[in-house]
C-alpha cells in the first residue's frame, strides 16, 4: 500500500480548508442532495463529499457508507487531491498502491474509485466528490464529464459558504469599528482638500 503524500502547498491548503468552516459543521441537505444524485446517476453503492484534513479524510456528505471519517494515510482521496482533474482507479486489486489497503481488503471493499477534486476559488484542492463501487468498472467520456460537473456544483456550495463566512466577519468588524467610534464620543474629522478646512462630525 502507498500512503498519499502531502501536497507541496499543504500548509496553505489546510488553512484554506479550515477557513471554509466546514470541518465544524454537520450534514447539510445542499451537499447530501448532490451525493444522492451522484449515487443514482452512476448506479454506485457509495458517493461521498470527502475533505482531506490533517490526519483524516472526513465525509461532509456520505451515501452508502456508515463511517464518518477514515485515516488520511488510507484514503484514495488523499491521492486524488494531487490531480488537476479526475482520479480513477478501475480495479483497486490490480493497482499496487491500493491492493493491500484495508479499505480494499475489508469493508467497504473498494474496487472502483473515481474522485473529482474540489477546489476553492483560489485553486486549493480541499477534497473530492467521489463515487465508489464494490465491482471493477470504467467511466465513459460522458460519465467523466458528468462527474466533473457534479463536483463543480459541490465546489460552488463550498465557495458560497466561504464567501458567506467572509461577509459575516466583515459585518462584525464593521459593527465593532462603529461601536469603538461611538464609544469614544469624540466623533470623526474630515478634511476638505479644496478649502483646507477640517470639519468635525
Amino acid at each position: 500500500m502507498k500512503a498519499p503524500e502531502f501536497p507541496d502547498n499543504e500548509a496553505e491548503r489546510q488553512a484554506a480548508l479550515d477557513q471554509t468552516g466546514l470541518l465544524v459543521t454537520g450534514a447539510e441537505e445542499r451537499f447530501d442532495r448532490l451525493t444522492r444524485m451522484a449515487r443514482i446517476a452512476f448506479r454506485v453503492p457509495i458517493a461521498l463529499v470527502s475533505l482531506i484534513d490533517r490526519e483524516r479524510q472526513w465525509f461532509k456528505s456520505r451515501q452508502g457508507l456508515g463511517a464518518e471519517e477514515t485515516p488520511r494515510d488510507l484514503s484514495f482521496c488523499g491521492h486524488a487531491i494531487h490531480q488537476p482533474d479526475l482520479f480513477i482507479i478501475e480495479n483497486a486489486l490490480e493497482d499496487e498502491r491500493f491492493r493491500d489497503n484495508p479499505l480494499v481488503q475489508e469493508e467497504p471493499r473498494i474496487r472502483f474509485y473515481a474522485g473529482a477534486p474540489l477546489h476553492t476559488s483560489e485553486g486549493f484542492r480541499l477534497g473530492t466528490l467521489c463515487i465508489i463501487d464494490r465491482e471493477p468498472r470504467t467511466l465513459d467520456d460522458e460519465e467523466k464529464q458528468l462527474l466533473r460537473e457534479t463536483a463543480d456544483c459541490v465546489e460552488r456550495e463550498i465557495n458560497l459558504q466561504a464567501a458567506s463566512g467572509f461577509y459575516q466577519e466583515l459585518l462584525k468588524s464593521e459593527h465593532r469599528s462603529r461601536a469603538v467610534i461611538a464609544g469614544t464620543r469624540v466623533g470623526t474629522w474630515e478634511w476638505n482638500v479644496q478649502t483646507g478646512e477640517t470639519v468635525f462630525n
